[in-house]
């Protein structure tokens, strides 16, 4: 069995055990018991002080009194029913002192080793439920980790010999014009017409570009130095106050959004528009060409989109899913794991992990709920 499995049987049996001591009372009569224990240890500590040798007479009535009406509502079944009785009557004397008191809640001991039972049920439940939720989570994590076994040995079947720049040829063929397209147009183009470019692609959310921070956008629409390219504005940036009086009607404009978005500017590029390698699976390259084509079509020529033609194509291929198969394995399998898939060392953990599965799966159906 199981770490989790034999973990999830132990907190089944405490619960189980915990809830025989309390039926074999009776859990109405436990906590009909409980409540006396309590209420009497509280006129124990609530009076002992004004109670007790030539202290307050009021309150040692009281006292006398409030312990004689809490056993004398009892029920003739309750457990534990002779011990209050015990106490009270021990406790009905013309003085009282500390001892007495002491000696009351050493004579409770056994009513609250009884009416602990409630506890004990309490806290095996929680650990019992505490059990079930690690399991649980434990089957995630077997699950998680089949899943990757599984796509190990996919990537294990693929041959490694496959065509694949049948596919790599076209993609790295339209990678290569996208970012030459985008640089271009991100060194030439004023800077508020590619950071425009760049904040319609939201409506694509395959094009992962970061979006324009609002102040930066805000600036390039509203100042003339908006109609530079970017890397004149990264070198306005750099400028002294003085120097950049001559180029900019407001310096400090400038500077505030400019040069705090240095690092923004300078890592705009057309990788947000590439396919990349190993290529995406078939029924997404649709879709992804689909959506680059609408932003390429602000700034690309037609070449571009020729190449990103050839790419969509790809995705026809009947081989497509084999040769991607192929190039993942080139690219993602390791050496220990191909040496894991030729010894049997996945086969075996995918075995123990299945066998882990059936025998959480089991014991959370067997032990039940609460």
């Amino acid at each position: 069995m199981t770490d989790a499995a034999a973990a999830l049987r132990t907190a089944a049996e405490e619960r189980d055990r915990a809830r025989e001591r309390v039926e074999a009372v009776g859990e109405e009569r436990l906590r009909a018991c409980q409540r006396a224990y309590r209420e009497l240890r509280d006129l124990l500590d609530r009076y002992e002080d004004t109670a007790t040798g030539s202290g307050d007479f009021k309150a040692f009535t009281e006292f006398q009194g409030a312990v004689a009406t809490l056993t004398d509502g009892l029920d003739e079944d309750l457990p534990e029913r002779e011990t209050f009785e015990a106490i009270d009557e021990s406790l009905q004397k013309r003085r009282l002192t500390e001892s007495d008191f002491e000696s009351a809640r050493s004579r409770l001991d056994p009513v609250a080793d009884l009416v602990g039972r409630l506890d004990e049920w309490a806290q095996a439940r929680e650990d019992y439920a505490d059990a079930r939720r690690a399991a649980r989570k434990r089957l995630d994590e077997i699950d998680a980790r089949i899943d990757e076994l599984d796509r190990l040995q996919r990537l294990g079947d693929a041959d490694l010999d496959a065509p694949v720049d049948d596919l790599r040829a076209p993609i790295d063929a339209y990678d290569a014009s996208a970012r030459e397209a985008f640089s271009e147009f991100r060194d030439e183009a004023p800077a508020r017409e590619v950071l425009s470019a760049v904040e319609r692609a939201e409506a694509f959310p395959l094009v992962d570009f970061q979006s324009p921070p609002e102040e930066l956008l805000a600036y390039v629409r509203d100042h003339e130095a908006g109609t530079e390219p970017i890397p004149k504005l990264l070198e306005y940036a750099d400028y002294s106050a003085s120097k950049l009086d001559h180029y900019v009607d407001d310096t400090a404009a400038l500077r505030r959004t400019v040069a705090t978005r240095r690092t923004y500017l300078r890592n705009l590029d057309a990788e947000p528009l590439t396919v990349g390698w190993p290529p995406p699976p078939g029924d997404h390259l649709p879709w992804l060409v689909r959506e680059y084509r609408s932003v390429l079509a602000g700034f690309a020529d037609d070449s571009v989109i020729a190449c990103l033609r050839d790419v969509r194509a790809l995705a026809d291929r009947e081989d497509y899913e084999t040769l991607r198969e192929s190039a993942l394995a080139r690219e993602e399998l390791s050496t220990d794991e191909r040496e894991r898939l030729e010894d049997g060392a996945v086969d075996r953990e995918l075995d123990s992990l299945r066998a882990e599965r059936d025998a959480i799966e089991s014991a959370l159906d067997e032990y039940g709920p609460l």
